[in-house]
C-alpha cells in the first residue's frame, strides 16, 4: 500500500493510492481488492471455469455471494421457479460450498440484492475497494468506498488472485448546492444531472458527489445517488463518509468490532478531498431548481420535470441525438410537446438496487396510505433484502401497501431486468424506481418511465403519471 505525501489529494486518489500493489505502466495499476461480491448470474459459471482451469479461490474469506438476479420475487417462491434459475442457484451453491465462500442463500436473513446486502451487513466500508460482476457496483461509493463493476473474465481474475489490473480514471466533482424541494430525492437530482450533462459525461471519470444538498442526504439516498453513476457513463461514484456512516456501521456483522472499529473510524475520518486538490472536471448544479423527474424516452438522459413537456427532436442540433430522440418517441408511444402528466400507466415497480431500501418503502407507503391503486394497474413492491423486508413488516409498511392494492414481494432484482419471467408486457407502460429504461429492459416492447418511489406510488394511485406534490392530502397520511 502506497503512503500519501503531503500534497492535496481527492477522496478518490486517497483510496486508489492505498490499494496500488504495483504500477504496471501506461496508467495501469495492479490493485488489491478488499471485497469481491458475486451473484447468481456469475458465481456458478465463474467458479466452475476456475476449477476447470486448475485454479483455486485465493481469498474466499474476502468473497461473498448472494442470489438476486435470477431468483423469483414471488412471496411463495421456491428454488425451482424456472429451469434457468434452478441451474444458476444449484451451481452457485455447489461452487461456494466447494470453495468456502460465504453465501447468503434464499431463506437466510442476509439474502438480498447484492448492492443492498453489502452496506447493511457492514461489508461496504469507507476506503475499501469493492468489485462485483455488475455495473451498479458503484452504489457502494455512497459510503466512501471505491467500487466498480467488472466483466466476467475479471471476476475470474479476482477469484484467482484477489487483484485486478485497472487504468486510473480521471476525476470529476459534481456539486449539488441548495435545499431540495418537497418530494425531490436523490433519484431526482441524479436523473436531472444526467439529463443536463448526458450519459457520456462521466465516461473515463471517477465522480465525487459533493455540495450542501449531498451532505444533507440520508445514507440510503447517497447509495441511490452513486447507483446511477454508471448511467452517466462513470464506473465510479463516491460520497465522502461522515459521522452518519460511522454510526450506521457500528455493530454491523462484518464491520470492525471494538477497538478495531475505533481505529477504523480514525482512518475513515481522513477520507475527504483535501483543500486545494484538483479535479479534471467540475460541475455545479443548483439543487433548488430540481423538481421530481420522470424519463420520457429509452435513455436515462431522456428526462424532464414531471410538469414539463416532452421535447421536440427538431430543436436538437446534433443529428445523432435527434434521431435517437425520434426513435425513443416512437418506441414509447409519445409525441413531441405533450405533457407527461396524465399519461396512463399499466404497471408500477418499486424495487431494484436503486430504490428498494427501507427509506424507499417508507416513502412509497406514505403516499399509498389511505389510498387505493387505480383499477387496471398492477403495482409491485419488491424489498431489496430480507432485512429490509423484515424491517418494513415490523413497521407495518407492508400492510399499508397491501391495503392500498400493491403486491408485496420477496427480495430479488425482479422486474428491473425482466428476470425469471417477471416482465412488463409489450407496449404496456411502467413507472419504475429502477435505474435503466433501455429498449426491452423490463420485457420485449415494454415502456419504462424512471422515477422516485414517491412518484411511482403516486402513479399507481392515479393510474397515470402524476406530480406527487399535487396529490390531494389524505387525513392522517402526511401527504
Amino acid at each position: 500500500m502506497r503512503p500519501l505525501s503531503s500534497a492535496p489529494y481527492t477522496l478518490f486518489d486517497k483510496v486508489w493510492r492505498s490499494h496500488v500493489i504495483r504500477e504496471v505502466g501506461d496508467g495501469v495499476c495492479l490493485l488489491h481488492i478488499d471485497r469481491h461480491l458475486i451473484h447468481d448470474l456469475e458465481a456458478g459459471p465463474r467458479l466452475n471455469d476456475l476449477r476447470l482451469a486448475g485454479y483455486t479461490v485465493a481469498r474466499p474469506d474476502l468473497t461473498y455471494a448472494t442470489p438476486d438476479h435470477a431468483i423469483s420475487s414471488a412471496p411463495d417462491r421456491t428454488s425451482d421457479t424456472t429451469p434457468t434459475s434452478t441451474r444458476l442457484l444449484r451451481d452457485m451453491r455447489r461452487g461456494t460450498s466447494r470453495t468456502g465462500i460465504r453465501m447468503f442463500d434464499m431463506g437466510s436473513p442476509e439474502q438480498g440484492i447484492v448492492h443492498v446486502v453489502g452496506p447493511e451487513q457492514g461489508l461496504t466500508l469507507p476506503g475499501s475497494l469493492i468489485v462485483c460482476g455488475d455495473s451498479h457496483t458503484c452504489t457502494h461509493g455512497g459510503f466512501g468506498a471505491l467500487a466498480f463493476g467488472i466483466g466476467s473474465s475479471e471476476v475470474g481474475h479476482v477469484l484467482a488472485t484477489q487483484t485486478l489490473r485497472q487504468r486510473k480514471p480521471k476525476t470529476m466533482r459534481l456539486c449539488f448546492e441548495g435545499q431540495l424541494g418537497q418530494y425531490v430525492t436523490s433519484k431526482d437530482i441524479i436523473l436531472y444531472a444526467i439529463g443536463q450533462l448526458g450519459t457520456a459525461a462521466g465516461r473515463g471519470y471517477a465522480v465525487e458527489y459533493a455540495g450542501s444538498a449531498v451532505r444533507a442526504l440520508p445514507l440510503d439516498a447517497r447509495l441511490t445517488l452513486c447507483n446511477l453513476s454508471i448511467e452517466m457513463g462513470a464506473k465510479i461514484g463516491m460520497v465522502a463518509p461522515d459521522e452518519n456512516v460511522y454510526r450506521y456501521l457500528l455493530g454491523r456483522h462484518f464491520a470492525p468490532q471494538g477497538a478495531l472499529f475505533d481505529k477504523a473510524v480514525s482512518n475513515w475520518q481522513t477520507l475527504h478531498t483535501d483543500e486545494g486538490a484538483a479535479f479534471d472536471a467540475e460541475h455545479i448544479i443548483d439543487a433548488t431548481l430540481i423538481a421530481p423527474q420522470v424519463t420520457w424516452g429509452t435513455s436515462p438522459q431522456d428526462v424532464i420535470a414531471v410538469d414539463g413537456l416532452v421535447p421536440d427532436p427538431t430543436q436538437e442540433p446534433d443529428p445523432l441525438r435527434r434521431q435517437a430522440m425520434y426513435d425513443s418517441l416512437a418506441y414509447m408511444g409519445l409525441r413531441p410537446g405533450q405533457p407527461l402528466q396524465g399519461t396512463p400507466v399499466d404497471w408500477v415497480f418499486i424495487g431494484s438496487c436503486a430504490n428498494s431500501r427501507i427509506s424507499d418503502l417508507r416513502e412509497a407507503a406514505t403516499v399509498a396510505r389511505g389510498r387505493r391503486v387505480a383499477p387496471g394497474v398492477k403495482a409491485w413492491v419488491v424489498p431489496g433484502s430480507e432485512q429490509v423486508r423484515q424491517q418494513a413488516e415490523s413497521e407495518g409498511l407492508h400492510l399499508q401497501l397491501l391495503e392500498a392494492g400493491f403486491e408485496w414481494r420477496s427480495p430479488s432484482c425482479s422486474m428491473c431486468l425482466a428476470a425469471n419471467g417477471e416482465t412488463v408486457p409489450s407496449t404496456q407502460r411502467c413507472v419504475s424506481t429502477s435505474n435503466r429504461n433501455f429498449v426491452g429492459r423490463q420485457g420485449p416492447g415494454s415502456r419504462t418511465h424512471l422515477a422516485s418511489p414517491a412518484m411511482a406510488a403516486a402513479a399507481a394511485i392515479a393510474g397515470q403519471i402524476v406530480d406527487v406534490r399535487a396529490l390531494t392530502p389524505v387525513k392522517g397520511s402526511g401527504t
